[in-house]
């Protein structure tokens, strides 16, 4: 279910700002995003494993959070975050 460290360093390559960013808002919200879809995979399977729901919850809240704090700070980075990850808002 975690993401494991290869696809981490994938999803930070593909979302980083700069050279050595690991943990910018847009990273951030790209790696909770990959990880509440494979959440949702298991989840899907086992329907009654609750612990994980309630991850799976925290990780979503965590993600609105720092969407809400990019598109009040950053508008332009937000908008072009949601069309690559193919949000709805």
């Amino acid at each position: 279910m975690p993401l494991t460290h290869e696809q981490k360093q994938q999803v930070i390559g593909e979302y980083r700002t700069h050279e050595k960013d690991t943990g910018s808002s847009e990273v951030q919200v790209a790696i909770l995003t990959h990880e509440i879809r494979s959440l949702t995979e298991h989840l899907k399977k086992h329907k009654k494993d609750f612990h994980t729901q309630r991850g799976l919850m925290q990780k979503v809240g965590n993600r609105s959070r720092l969407l809400r704090y990019l598109k009040r700070t950053k508008t332009e980075s937000y908008t072009q975050l949601i069309g690559t990850l193919g949000l709805k808002r």
